[in-house]
């Protein structure tokens, strides 16, 4: 073969591979001088769809400004539309995470569509139904894990049996050690098993009637009225980077208005707090007062726990010490919160709500043993970082030009 046909060849493969890897730059900025740990950035898909034609869900590279690989996630939140072909256009968002480091406010990165199948990820966030304890549903990421109750358990025993009744729309919390998921693996157990530590973390919240960690009801400034545990769930998205999965309550009678209430819950890796947005509904009202609330006794008693209530503006928080189990923390962080009030079982952060529209707020926790939240101190510092981040958003800049890998 000819020196001159092997350049041939050589340019006709440099040339190929080219058209093969189209491209394009994404720029994130943000102006806190603090870290941001595992921050979500967050692509719409008919951008994607735009500078990349032809792109599919499961061929695509993202990377950093180092080349590197990342995790990422196409949601189907986007309602189901049609294209002009007539195909089913439901995705809605390409979703990947970056560590900003202190002091670190610009970062760079590239979505590539390749030939190749991209690799599962690593589930960081996971949610779902569980049929086999009464109806419970559940949902984690590497971090924290939470759980809340259906209609079965409220549901009255059968004579006879021995079957658990609880009526509740309270939040539970699970504290794991494990980064991995361990929903199935606690639920395999059993349900006396999960209340004790094997080694994987344990749930030892008490919810009860309570509001638990963070759920809802509706405050007349002496009492608050509170719905019947969910009556139906949708997951909508499921992993591997985020969760998002909607809970419905049916109506409930708050003083003679009648009200109902939709909660989505979105969750990411790497994160101890949920991003919950609540629509409620009520007939005939322009505004709702409402309360979010925290369990005034939420550990049980055998751990002789002391609780601090911590109160500060658009949040609620409390330290649980604990004489064994580990000591923790919980908080609400409400936007626009009207006040502090509290009833027999719960310590409450008041707002008003206008029915149809969305109200959110975040629900977060910590345990000491986890190494990176030791005290009550430690806590509070935390959740003020935590307002200044949502406070703060990230800028997301597109670069309008595709390119071709060199």
């Amino acid at each position: 073969m000819t020196r001159r046909v092997l350049l041939l060849l050589g340019l006709a493969l440099l040339t190929r591979g080219a058209g093969a890897a189209e491209r394009f730059g994404i720029t994130v900025r943000h102006a806190l001088k603090a870290a941001r740990p595992a921050e979500t950035i967050t692509v719409p898909w008919s951008e994607v769809a735009r500078l990349l034609p032809g792109a599919l869900l499961q061929q695509l590279a993202v990377r950093d400004a180092r080349g590197q690989l990342l995790p990422y996630q196409v949601t189907n939140i986007a309602p189901l539309a049609r294209d002009p072909q007539g195909r089913g256009v439901g995705y809605g968002e390409l979703i990947f995470q970056h560590d900003f480091a202190a002091g670190e406010q610009e970062a760079h990165f590239t979505i590539e569509k390749t030939g190749a199948v991209a690799p599962p990820f690593p589930v960081k966030a996971f949610a779902r139904y569980v049929p086999e304890r009464l109806d419970d549903f559940a949902w984690e990421n590497d971090r924290i894990a939470h759980r809340t109750y259906g209609p079965a358990l409220a549901a009255a025993a059968p004579p006879g049996s021995d079957k658990e009744v609880l009526v509740s729309s309270g939040l539970d919390i699970w504290f794991k050690r494990p980064s991995y998921p361990i929903i199935d693996r606690w639920y395999n157990k059993g349900h006396d098993h999960y209340h004790k530590e094997e080694g994987e973390g344990l749930d030892m919240y008490a919810v009860g009637r309570t509001r638990g960690a963070g759920g809802t009801g509706v405050w007349n400034g002496r009492r608050l009225f509170t719905s019947r545990n969910y009556a139906s769930w949708r997951i909508i998205t499921n992993g591997p980077v985020r969760v998002v999965f909607e809970l419905s309550y049916d109506l409930w009678d708050a003083e003679g208005q009648p009200v109902s209430e939709v909660k989505r819950f979105t969750l990411d890796a790497g994160h101890l707090f949920n991003t919950v947005e609540s629509t409620f509904e009520a007939p005939g009202a322009r505004t709702l007062k409402v309360a979010l609330g925290l369990n005034k006794r939420p550990a049980y008693p055998e751990q002789a726990p002391s609780v601090e209530t911590l109160r500060a503006p658009q949040t609620l928080m409390q330290w649980v010490r604990q004489r064994s189990a580990g000591n923790f923390g919980t908080a609400i962080v409400l936007p626009g919160a009207d006040g502090h009030a509290a009833d027999d079982l719960n310590e409450l952060i008041l707002a008003t709500a206008t029915p149809g529209q969305p109200l959110r707020y975040y629900l977060g926790a910590a345990v000491d043993w986890s190494g990176e939240i030791t005290s009550a101190q430690a806590w509070q510092a935390h959740v003020a970082a935590f307002r200044e981040r949502i406070a703060s958003p990230i800028q997301v800049e597109i670069d309008a030009q595709t390119r071709r890998a060199p």
